[in-house]
């Protein structure tokens, strides 16, 4: 039996595989609790003001009560539940919203100076700090690493090749001793700078007739760029290792953090091995590669400053041009 006679793989998979189990007419027990409160409170006002106003009155007093219970349970906004919508807007808004590097803390103003308002929050990131050989030190004490991963072509492959994918995906992820993240971003494509290096390149070509060419599809590059959406995509595998008992309250000597970035390392060196073999290109981030996601999460279709990344220490300045001067 050759290759060609496996039928195809099909397998359902849920875009949310961490859905809550439903324990009534489809709702999970949070939607049940919720329609249930609101039953209860509309037949308490129900029962206070019945007899003291006409029913219409009564209907518009609990219809309210009635739609506001309903859209708690039942409606949702960018995949969350309203209920927990409502309160992490309700915790939310007593905090302070200016936040500011300050690990120390902020300190406290002297007595004599007033100021409107309240002090900026410190900003509390998950990340404490990144190592030269790109292992990240967590805020709570654990250790993580990020390899970038590319893609492979999957529906041009017969049924014999997706299935030794499958299973040496599936053998990839039982082998596994410890959490790791699967990253999927998509992010926007600018395709500027490859049309400006493939119109420096067109310069140094032997014939005329290739620099023609190689300057059109410069242009076409660049127009493509401007006149179309163009989106790429990122796969990112976060290793991590959580240390448990005394090293996680006190944050482990040097030694124990070593250790656990050495694990760390380890497993993003089995992890690009394992997945190399299948034909995806692996590439463990350096400490360059790992702040550069870092920003890019935190602050996403955002312009850099000019001249890379500053240290966190320098001041981050930018130069105008005089035409730009001119214009503010």
């Amino acid at each position: 039996m050759n290759g060609e006679d496996y039928e195809p793989l099909v397998a359902t998979i849920p875009a949310d595989i961490e859905q809550p189990d439903k324990v009534l007419a489809g709702q999970t027990a949070r939607q049940v609790l919720i329609l249930g409160i609101t039953g209860l409170l509309t037949v308490w006002l129900y029962l206070l003001i019945a007899s003291l106003l006409p029913l219409l009155v009564v209907m518009l007093v609990l219809l309210p009560v009635v739609a506001a219970g309903s859209a708690l349970a039942l409606g949702r906004r960018d995949g969350l539940g309203l209920d927990r919508f409502a309160w992490l807007g309700i915790t939310h808004w007593p905090r302070r919203k200016t936040q500011v590097a300050a690990p120390e803390g902020v300190e406290a103003l002297p007595r004599w100076c007033r100021i409107r308002g309240q002090l900026p929050a410190p900003l509390r990131l998950p990340v404490r700090a990144i190592r030269e050989d790109g292992v990240m030190e967590l805020a709570d004490g654990g250790m993580a690493a990020i390899v970038r991963a590319g893609t492979i072509s999957f529906g041009l492959r017969t049924a014999a090749e997706q299935a030794s994918l499958v299973a040496f995906l599936g053998r990839w992820l039982n082998s596994l001793d410890a959490s790791v993240q699967i990253l999927i971003q998509t992010r926007c494509a600018d395709l500027s700078g490859l049309s400006a290096q493939v119109g420096v390149a067109a310069a140094q070509l032997p014939h005329p007739a290739l620099e023609r060419a190689a300057l059109a599809h410069a242009d076409f590059l660049l127009e493509l760029s401007r006149s179309r959406e163009l989106l790429t995509r990122e796969v990112l595998i976060v290793i991590r290792d959580q240390p448990g008992g005394d090293r996680r309250k006190t944050g482990g000597g040097d030694g124990a953090r070593n250790a656990s970035a050495a694990v760390v390392l380890r497993r993003a060196e089995e992890t690009e091995r394992a997945l190399t073999a299948i034909g995806i290109s692996v590439e463990a981030l350096d400490a360059t590669a790992c702040t550069r996601v870092l920003i890019d999460a935190l602050s996403p279709g955002q312009a850099r400053p000019p001249g890379g990344i500053p240290d966190p220490d320098q001041p981050i300045t930018s130069a105008l041009s005089m035409d730009e001067g001119a214009a503010q």
